[in-house]
């Protein structure tokens, strides 16, 4: 055993979330989420050697060198994973909200050129620089809040141009700050003006996609399943076309309407299927045998304000893989904070805190292909770690609003510490 490089000791409770690295944690497993009293973990070179109580790791892992730091009193879990967000784009939609609040639905803003249209305008006119510096912003705030690895989609741009853009900038953000990015094309978000939904979708199968996949720009392919917006047909025709190109698929499924999307997500067997608000009970059934993971957002549905939430227990309950997202969008959920979506899990989705977590982590990890890597406390995966300023797991739920995040350690560095 080799000493570490930095060593987290004493955790009150420390959540390891081990044993579920192969496959996601489903049904009553999502509670096994591993947890060691005075617990520990040791990082060497940005990797984890060691993960036991204090005095084991202590015992083998500490030399002369290693930096040490106290989580007397705390809770340490792996850092969040959000394998869902928008986050990369120009401008905001503050003025929506008086439109919501009136009752307008979302598909009636987006038919007037607002929503998703709205932003890929003021996407379109902002400066490289200025998406980047708006970005960088809100990644830093994701960061604060525990998150330390995140999926990124296109989506914005819905021309060749600009959509490769995107992915280009995805790409140079994950290089230049903390937080590890896996990049995601939606082409197929919105239709434009000029075009009607078979118009578009040729676009996106013919000219969108291979030059995507031929730059190496995109690991996953996702596209807005609703009626109104991209049908059955219209999805499969380009998930379809997507597969062919080596990309890992995803769909917006059955957040608005009951239209058969967690269906055709079982049958193309994609990675997650998300939202999933009006997901039937065939759906449900479905996704879990194939293993889909459910990947469910419920800050948006606590944004939109219509009592409507997933149905998280009964997919619990049917073995569906669920992971936790905030779905960081500058409309339905103009959020970064992993700990706001936990508590609303909780107390809407009506998850476990154990659940949640499990959600946030290693199901989340799973959902965007990186359960290898991230979302749990093993050895061999990234130092990834969070130090929680909360006495036990049940407070992290409880106490909403704020941020319990007290260090994010990334790759084994101190990479954001709350003000004292």
């Amino acid at each position: 055993m080799h000493y570490a490089d930095l060593l987290i000791h004493s955790a009150r409770m420390m959540a390891t979330l081990k044993g579920h690295s192969d496959s996601p944690a489903v049904g009553e497993k999502m509670s096994e989420i591993g947890l060691i009293e005075n617990g520990a973990v040791a990082i060497r070179e940005g990797k984890i050697i060691a993960v036991g109580t204090t005095e084991e790791v202590r015992k083998a892992c500490l030399g002369p060198e290693t930096k040490e730091i106290s989580a007397e009193g705390k809770v340490v879990t792996p850092g969040f994973v959000d394998p869902h967000t928008h986050v990369l784009y120009g401008g905001s939609r503050e003025n929506e909200l008086s439109l919501k609040l009136k009752g307008v639905p979302y598909l009636d803003i987006l038919k007037q050129g607002g929503g998703i249209l709205s932003t890929v305008r003021s996407t379109k006119q902002a400066s490289d620089e200025e998406i980047k510096t708006q970005t960088n912003r809100r990644l830093r705030t994701m960061l604060s809040f525990g998150t330390t690895t995140a999926e990124v989609k296109s989506g914005y741009g819905l021309t060749v141009e600009e959509e490769l853009r995107a992915l280009r900038l995805i790409h140079e953000l994950d290089k230049e700050q903390a937080v590890d990015l896996v990049p995601t094309f939606m082409g197929a978000h919105a239709v434009p003006a000029g075009y009607s939904e078979e118009e578009f979708t040729d676009y996106v199968i013919d000219e969108m996609l291979p030059k995507a996949a031929a730059e190496g720009l995109a690991e996953f392919c996702d596209v807005f399943c609703e009626p109104g917006v991209f049908s059955l047909e219209s999805s499969e025709r380009i998930l379809v076309k997507a597969q062919q190109l080596n990309l890992k698929l995803k769909m917006h499924a059955d957040e608005l309407e009951s239209a058969g999307g967690a269906e055709l997500a079982a049958k193309l067997g994609v990675v997650s299927a998300d939202h999933l608000l009006k997901v039937s009970e065939a759906g449900i059934a479905a996704l879990a045998q194939k293993g889909v993971i459910a990947a469910l957002l419920p800050a948006t549905s606590f944004n939109l304000a219509k009592n409507s939430y997933a149905p998280a227990r009964e997919m619990v309950r049917a073995g569906v893989p669920i992971a936790l997202a905030t779905d960081s969008n500058p409309g339905s959920s103009p959020t970064e904070s992993m700990p706001l979506v936990l508590t609303i899990a909780c107390l809407y989705l009506r998850l476990t805190p154990e659940e949640a977590l499990a959600g946030a982590t290693i199901n989340a990890a799973h959902a965007i292909g990186r359960a290898d890597q991230v979302g749990s406390l093993e050895v061999g995966k990234k130092g990834d770690v969070l130090i929680l300023d909360i006495p036990n797991l049940n407070y992290l739920p409880y106490h909403f609003g704020n941020n319990p995040v007290e260090k994010v350690i990334k790759g084994g560095k101190l990479v954001w510490e709350a003000q004292a």
